[in-house]
Formats: C-alpha cells, sequence, structure tokens
C-alpha cells in the first residue's frame, strides 16, 4: 500500500528504504524496545555455548516478566522461523544463563515468569508457508514485518494474528473454525494452561458478563490484539499490553496502559495506583461492577489503545 506525504492540498508519495544491514535494523529495535514492545533490554548477540554455537539477536524481558527472544532478517523469512525455534529449546533448558543475563542488566531484584518464552520473529514479509508453520507448532510465535520509508517512519505490523488466520484459511481452504481451535490449544499449551475460561470458572454471573463483555469488546477494536492469560489476570495487547483484566467475585478490575495524571479515568470507578502493588501492567485502575459501569469504561480502553500505537 503506497505511503503518501500531505503538503496543503497536494500529496507526495514516498518511498521505501532498506536498511543498510540486518545489524542497523536490530539496534534501532534494540534501542527502542521500551516504545515498540515494551520490554527491558536484556543481551545482544547472546551466545549459547559450544554446543548449540549460535547467538541469539536480542534478549529481552517483557512486561509480563516473560523472557524475550527476537530475530530479524532483511529478506523474506526464510529460516528466520527455525532460527526462533532453535533458541527457544535452547533457553527452555537454560533458564539460569537467562536469570544470570538478565539480572545483570536489569538488577538482583528483577522477577522473571518462566510461564512464557515470548518469540519475535521480524522480517519484510512471511510466506503462506511459514503462517501454516506457526500455526500447527505448539510454541509462541509473533511474526512482525516491517516496511522502512524515506521520511524517517518504520512501520510495524503483525502477519501473525487474527489477519494471519485469516491468509491461512483463504490459501488453504482449511474450515475457519479448525483453524482458531487448533491455534487457541497451542496457545493454550504454550502458556502453561491459563485460559480465559479458566478465569470464568467460579465467578458469579454478573461478573462473568463484563468478563465477555471487555473481551468482546477488546477484540472488536482490531484484529491484531491478541488475548493473553495469566495465572492472575488476561492481557489484551498488540506490540505491548493495552490492559489487564483481573477478575474478582464481586468486580472486575482493569489495568490501563494510560498516564493516571493525564486520563483519570470514569468518575468513581478510577484510581491511580502507580505506587501500589497490584497483578498485571497499567497504571490507571477502574474497578468494574456492573454492565452499565462497563459502559463509561469504553472510551477509556479505545484511548489505552490509542496510546499503545493501535
Amino acid at each position: 500500500m503506497p505511503l503518501f506525504q500531505i503538503s496543503k492540498n497536494d500529496v507526495q508519495a514516498i518511498r521505501p528504504v532498506d536498511f543498510r544491514s540486518e545489524k542497523e535494523l536490530q539496534l534501532l529495535v534494540e534501542h527502542n524496545l521500551g516504545p515498540i514492545f515494551n520490554c527491558r533490554f536484556v543481551a545482544s548477540e547472546f551466545p549459547t555455548g559450544a554446543r548449540h554455537a549460535g547467538r541469539i539477536d536480542t534478549l529481552a524481558l517483557s512486561e509480563d516478566d516473560s523472557p524475550v527472544i527476537i530475530e530479524y532478517k532483511l529478506n523474506e523469512s526464510g529460516t528466520l522461523i527455525n532460527q526462533g525455534l532453535f533458541y527457544l529449546a535452547w533457553l527452555e533448558d537454560h533458564h539460569g544463563d537467562f536469570e544470570i543475563a538478565a539480572r545483570a542488566v536489569l538488577g538482583a531484584k528483577v522477577e522473571i515468569s518462566w510461564d512464557e518464552i515470548r518469540v519475535i520473529c521480524i522480517a519484510p514479509s512471511f510466506t503462506k508457508y511459514d503462517l501454516h508453520a506457526v500455526e500447527t507448532i505448539d510454541r509462541k510465535i509473533e511474526l512482525w514485518t516491517y516496511k522502512r520509508f524515506e521520511n524517517a517512519i518504520l512501520q510495524l505490523e503483525p502477519a501473525f494474528g487474527g489477519a494471519a488466520a485469516d491468509l491461512l484459511t483463504r490459501s488453504t481452504g482449511k474450515s475457519p473454525t479448525m483453524v482458531m481451535a487448533g491455534k487457541k490449544a497451542a496457545e493454550t499449551r504454550a502458556r502453561g494452561g491459563w485460559t480465559f475460561e479458566g478465569h470464568l470458572d467460579g465467578k458469579p454471573r454478573e461478573i462473568q458478563a463484563i468478563m465477555q463483555a471487555v473481551q468482546s469488546f477488546m477484540k472488536g477494536l482490531d484484529e491484531a490484539i491478541e488475548e493473553s492469560p495469566k495465572k492472575f489476570y488476561v492481557a489484551y495487547r498488540t506490540t505491548q499490553n493495552i490492559v489487564c483484566l483481573e477478575a474478582r467475585k464481586k468486580q472486575v478490575l482493569l489495568y490501563l496502559k494510560l498516564d493516571p495524571q493525564k486520563s483519570a479515568g470514569p468518575p468513581g470507578l478510577s484510581r491511580d495506583v502507580t505506587k501500589i502493588g497490584h497483578f498485571g501492567t497499567g497504571n490507571l485502575e477502574i474497578a468494574v461492577k456492573s454492565l452499565g459501569e462497563f459502559e463509561k469504561v469504553k472510551p477509556f480502553l479505545r484511548q489505552a489503545y490509542e496510546v499503545v500505537g493501535g
């Protein structure tokens, strides 16, 4: 899709340009891990020892305290996914190596969760075979495409997610229901068995209705938004968390990625938890006790989505 620069009533096409090297792309992402993926940098070109004889392009720690592997390619994906899987298998057997590296950079008290290892592959494009591969394996892999333009614009888009599942359905003729069921099963296994349905269990009907309303609204904002269940909450995210949902017996707590000093949230339902410990991420807490109250929350969820970069 062409990109145009607007000047008064005239438009001028902006040409795509490539990075001079893979390292240039890598350094740009590493320098901006916070705004792009909301991750903390751990290491670059991390060696995997004599036996594996490889180097992980980028190691990071996510906002959910999960290890992150990032691999890059300047041309079509090629062996990128296999590289990611190779390093994922190594990291699953070498928790201690990652923990030592992370604590050396981020401090001895940094928390690390091994419920999920996040693998991010970044390339200009991916083939239908790549999409089929990540659909069928029991691993958490994200595929992101990039475009760089001459006016210093970098565009990142998810290639594996809702849109990728639709592409796979069109290209293979598989039933959409079967595709999504397989994807859901793989994601559940990759996340240690945590599911949205598991968070629903045992909750009063009104609380379940609020949770389902949040789920429906967030997924309806953008097909690229991913539902990521954890042990104590459910996160909705693109490159980073937008909102985290924590279900209680009498209310649903939502933690939005908004600055409470700039967006106070709906009156009577919100508070600033910047300095208050809580599960999930986000400093604006909104407590919802009814579907009527949730209607007041929707504009702030949309705002959080836009702030994150939707």
